[in-house]
C-alpha cells in the first residue's frame, strides 16, 4: 500500500501540476479521480480533507496537505529526491517570488477563458435557482461563479484574464532569458517551471498559444518539458479540455490532428 494518496481531477491545472511533481519524482501514490461536475468534491467525506471544497489534496499518511503550491513544496521538503528547489536560500526565495506571481496571476486569469469555453453549457443548462444553490455551495469559488453567471464572462472580463495572462508569458520569457534556460531557473528544472506548465498546456490546447509568438523562448520551454517523461504521465488521456469535450476538439483542432 502506498504512504501517498492524490485526490484530483485530470482537467484540473492545479490537480496537473501535483501530478507532475509526483511524478517528476518517481513517486507512487494512489490517484483518486473526483468528478467535479457531479460535486465530488463537495461531499462531506471530501470537505472533511478539504474545506475549501476544491482539488488536489494529498494525504500522506496520516497528513492531509492542500493548496497545490504548499503540496509541491511539502513534497520537495519531504521527497528531496531529486530536488525540485534550488539549495541556496536566495535562489529559493527567488524561486518562491516567481511561484507567487504565477499563483496570482496568469493561474486564476486561465479559469476564465476555461469556464467560458468549456463549462458554460453545462451552466446554462441549470435553472436560476439550481445555479444559485451551486454557487451557494462553493467554499472558494462562490464569487468566481457569481460573477461569470449562466450566461458566461462578459468581454471586458475575457480581455483582462487574456492580459494577465500575457503579462504571465512574458513574464516567463523574461526569466528564460535572464537565467539562459533551458529552465527558467537556468539548467534545472525548478517548481517554478511545475508551477507554469498547466497554464501554457491550457493555453495550448485551447488555441491561445499565440500568446507566445513573440517568444521563442517560452516554445523552446514548452517542448522541453513536454519532452520529460512526467509530462505523459500526468497528462493521460483526458486531461485536456479538447480531450474531454467534443466541441472543443474540433474547435481547436491543429492541423494534421484527427479531431
Amino acid at each position: 500500500m502506498t504512504e501517498l494518496t492524490l485526490h484530483n481531477a485530470p482537467q484540473s491545472t492545479c490537480s496537473q501540476r501535483v501530478r507532475y511533481t509526483l511524478h517528476a519524482k518517481g513517486l507512487p501514490f494512489e490517484e483518486k479521480r473526483l468528478d467535479l461536475f457531479s460535486g465530488d468534491q463537495l461531499k462531506a467525506d471530501y470537505l472533511q480533507l478539504n474545506p475549501n471544497g476544491v482539488v488536489p489534496t494529498l494525504e500522506d499518511g496520516g497528513a492531509v496537505i492542500i493548496d497545490s503550491a504548499v503540496v509541491m513544496e511539502y513534497l520537495d521538503e519531504t521527497r528531496p529526491d531529486p530536488a525540485l528547489s534550488p539549495a541556496d536560500p536566495v535562489a529559493r526565495a527567488e524561486m518562491r517570488s516567481m511561484m507567487r506571481f504565477i499563483d496570482e496571476v496568469p493561474t486564476p486569469a486561465v479559469r476564465v477563458p476555461s469556464y467560458n469555453l468549456a463549462f458554460l453549457p453545462h451552466f446554462r443548462a441549470m435553472s436560476e435557482e439550481d445555479f444559485q444553490a451551486l454557487c451557494d455551495s462553493k467554499p472558494l469559488r462562490r464569487e468566481f461563479l457569481m460573477k461569470m453567471g449562466r450566461t458566461g464572462f462578459p468581454q471586458q472580463e475575457m480581455d483582462e484574464a487574456t492580459g494577465r495572462l500575457r503579462r504571465g508569458v512574458e513574464r516567463t520569457a523574461d526569466w528564460l532569458q535572464a537565467s539562459g534556460g533551458p529552465w527558467i531557473m537556468g539548467g534545472k528544472m525548478t517548481l517554478a517551471d511545475v508551477s507554469i506548465m498547466p497554464v501554457i498546456v491550457r493555453l495550448d490546447d485551447i488555441g491561445m498559444d499565440t500568446l507566445w509568438d513573440a517568444h521563442s523562448g517560452v516554445a523552446r520551454w514548452f517542448e522541453a518539458i513536454r519532452a520529460t517523461p512526467a509530462f505523459g504521465k500526468t497528462y493521460y488521456f483526458g486531461s485536456l479540455l479538447t480531450e474531454k469535450y467534443p466541441h472543443l476538439a474540433e474547435r481547436f483542432a491543429k492541423p494534421g490532428s484527427a479531431a
